[in-house]
């Protein structure tokens, strides 16, 4: 899944995105509004993880979605 395609679907994979990360807030999902690199920063900030951590999590998070 590319940026392109996770701001597009951005309303529809709020939701995926809260079951996967129950700390984000609804704040955070706000401030993110589809974009990757703020995502990972976000699950970094919450979680305590490092950023390549953070990365690794997105991807794998991105991979559900590709078809």
């Amino acid at each position: 899944m590319n940026r392109d395609i996770i701001e597009g679907n951005w309303k529809q994979l709020k939701g995926k995105l809260k079951e996967q990360w129950g700390k984000l807030t609804d704040d955070d999902i706000d401030v993110i509004e589809g974009k990757r690199e703020a995502l990972a920063g976000k699950i970094q900030e919450r979680y305590g993880i490092t950023k390549d951590e953070a990365e690794k999590h997105v991807k794998e998070w991105e991979k559900k979605f590709d078809a």
